[in-house]
């Protein structure tokens, strides 16, 4: 009797298979916890929370989204192009920093106001009945 007939039949070894099951069963886990609607963001607000005219600071998520003219929703960075700080004020179509006071349109996010030189980033949103999310 030879050595290569007492040594079992090659194959996968159990930590392998285990392996993959559970890869396997971790794919079905996530996909059924998917939404149907994969266009589906971040909820920001109702566009009635929006002025028009003005907007509304959503600082946790970093954006500011404003309503320059009635049913037109616009969003930008709440960062400040100067130095970096968070904007924290909307009155009369100007977005304001408190840091060294420069002030940005609320239609574009361009600088009214020095001493930002750049525009506010815009951001993507989507608004879908009453609905604005962060996309």
């Amino acid at each position: 009797m030879s050595s290569a007939s007492l040594q079992p039949a090659s194959g996968p070894a159990r930590r392998t298979v285990m392996a993959a099951a559970g890869a396997a069963g971790l794919t079905a886990a996530l996909t059924a916890c998917g939404s149907e609607d994969d266009s589906s963001g971040t909820a920001l607000a109702k566009t009635s929370d929006i002025p028009e005219g003005g907007g509304k600071i959503f600082a946790d998520q970093g954006v500011v989204v404003t309503q320059p003219t009635a049913g037109t929703f616009k969003a930008f960075s709440s960062k400040c192009t100067h130095a970096g700080c968070a904007v924290t004020g909307i009155t009369n179509g100007v977005i304001t920093c408190p840091c060294h006071k420069s002030e940005f349109s609320v239609a574009d996010g361009s600088v009214k106001k020095g001493p930002a030189t750049q525009a506010l980033a815009a951001e993507s949103i989507k608004v879908s009945g009453d609905s604005i999310t962060l996309a």
